[in-house]
């Protein structure tokens, strides 16, 4: 039986999944990794928690995850200066399950998503897979979004969620606090600031509107400047209440006991692992440097990675670093990214790698 007999939903029909090359023997620049392994130190505390919890892998894991919220609170009132309770944290398999469950709660048929392209490819897909609407509204030329283009859309499409990610993926590109203040006095539902590289910019944390804004919804994950990945541990801070409803949502157990205590065992080591974001951000400013000493445009960033170009045959200049060890992300198909790639911070080896790998090119 063939994929096209399956009797699936209509509006799943000839979509792709969402992925990325898997490539270890390249230096992989394409999924905006920390490229810092966790240190010896952390690892054995690591195998120390894990043995520990293995002793009990016969029970269910704490289904509320009572403790590791606890920690994302204390975690993110030194980090945003905002005190909060761990009644307003809430945590799952990566931040994309929490887009979701925000989805599967606020969202769902007859609801309406909204979002500001180019963005984060999967907030699309996770409307599209809890059957709730998109509407992608275009980012000014400079990738920017602006308090007057934001609010004309919500006053036009009138979404129950809406999404804004800064530091923007692909683009880097800030969304400045005021902005999105003026989205959560205008929005009509819920909005999600999606903070993925939060930690890699100077500007204040959303978290700081939400007490004025009980509808605000602020993610982060520990995928990017925590440098735990592996582990899939995503979070968002709210209101309280917003967190009650997710909790109506969420499969039971959904956190594992081993992600559990990996996820707390990295927030004790919280110094170490955020003391390379400084290192990462030095080789971001390397590589924005040299790239625009090529004579090629780079648009201002405050993540991790950047968006370079734009290329005439941005496909043949991936393959052309791909062929020379170098594993960068291929973007240019996305909404409004004709010609551009983009590729994250590496160590300072697999920096120079790059940089030595792109002027062969050009």
């Amino acid at each position: 039986m063939s994929a096209g007999e399956l009797p699936v939903r209509d509006d799943l029909r000839g979509k792709a999944p969402y992925g990325a090359p898997q490539l270890p023997e390249a230096i992989q620049l394409n999924v905006n990794e920390n490229p810092h392994p966790p240190s010896p130190r952390l690892i054995a505390d690591l195998q120390r928690a894990v043995g520990e919890a293995a002793a009990t892998l016969n029970r269910y894991p704490d289904r509320e995850a009572v403790e590791l919220r606890g920690e994302l609170a204390d975690y993110l009132a030194v980090q945003t200066g905002v005190p909060l309770e761990l009644e307003q944290v809430w945590a799952a398999n990566g931040s994309n399950e929490v887009l979701q469950q925000v989805l599967q709660a606020f969202g769902g048929p007859g609801r309406v998503a909204m979002g500001f392209e180019p963005s984060y490819s999967m907030h699309p897909l996770l409307a599209a897979g809890t059957n709730t609407g998109w509407v992608a509204v275009p980012r000014l030329a400079d990738f920017t979004l602006t308090a007057e283009l934001a609010v004309d859309a919500l006053q036009l499409h009138r979404p129950d969620v809406v999404f804004i990610t800064t530091p923007n993926n692909p683009t880097g590109t800030l969304t400045p606090l005021d902005v999105i203040a003026a989205v959560c006095e205008s929005a009509p539902g819920i909005v999600v600031v999606d903070e993925a590289y939060g930690e890699f910019s100077a500007q204040p944390s959303a978290v700081r509107l939400l007490e004025r804004f009980p509808r605000l919804l602020v993610s982060r994950t520990m995928s990017k400047a925590f440098a735990m990945a592996g582990t899939r541990l995503g979070y968002l801070a709210a209101s309280s209440e917003v967190v009650d409803v997710l909790r109506l949502v969420r499969l039971p157990y959904h956190l594992s006991a081993l992600t559990q205590v990996a996820a707390r065992t990295a927030l004790a080591h919280t110094g170490e692992l955020l003391g390379t974001v400084q290192a990462v951000k030095e080789q971001r400013d390397r590589i924005v440097r040299e790239i625009e000493g090529l004579g090629l445009t780079v648009v201002p960033t405050e993540a991790n990675f950047l968006l370079f170009g734009p290329f005439d045959e941005p496909a043949k200049t991936w393959q052309a670093l791909l062929d020379r060890g170098v594993l960068v992300r291929d973007v240019s198909s996305g909404p409004g990214l004709a010609g551009w790639l983009r590729v994250n911070a590496g160590t300072e080896p697999e920096t120079t790698a790059f940089l030595d790998a792109l002027k062969e090119i050009v």
